[in-house]
């Protein structure tokens, strides 16, 4: 009986992606109780509370890239976003991004799931954009 490896992966945009990477990332699990890991069609967001400290953040990122190479898939580092959400008039401790991304972008905003986020939680930049879209007509 010989043995064959697949080196190929899903077509982007087909619709096989986000259902094979469903049932794959079921047993992607949270190193640290505190935070949250959301997993959408084939986009993963990882929190970390204010309350969690740097070393928190960093081992879920690596324990990520463990479960990555396992699972045999490849993080899209160039879409890869770091978003630090503070309160209103306040500052957040900066936290650097660790490997396997070293270069994660930081955001004041963000894209999820169609509605755009801001470092301070507020709609502006979303209705900003609705409005843009709109008053520019077809």
């Amino acid at each position: 009986m010989s043995v064959a490896e697949i080196k190929a992966s899903v077509i982007q945009g087909s619709v096989l992606g986000p259902a094979s990477y469903v049932v794959t990332a079921a047993d992607l699990h949270l190193v640290t109780p505190a935070n949250r890991i959301f997993k959408y069609a084939d986009d993963t967001y990882l929190v970390v509370p204010a309350a969690a400290n740097s070393r928190s953040c960093l081992a879920e990122i690596a324990h990520i890239d463990e479960w990555t190479v396992t699972n045999n898939l490849k993080p899209n580092c160039a879409k890869s976003k770091q978003i630090i959400i503070t309160a209103l008039g306040k500052r957040g401790k900066s936290v650097q991004p660790p490997p396997p991304c070293p270069n994660i972008e930081r955001v004041s905003s963000l894209r999820v799931l169609g509605v755009i986020l801001n470092d301070k939680l507020t709609a502006t930049g979303h209705v900003d954009n609705l409005l843009r879209t709109y008053t520019s007509g077809p």
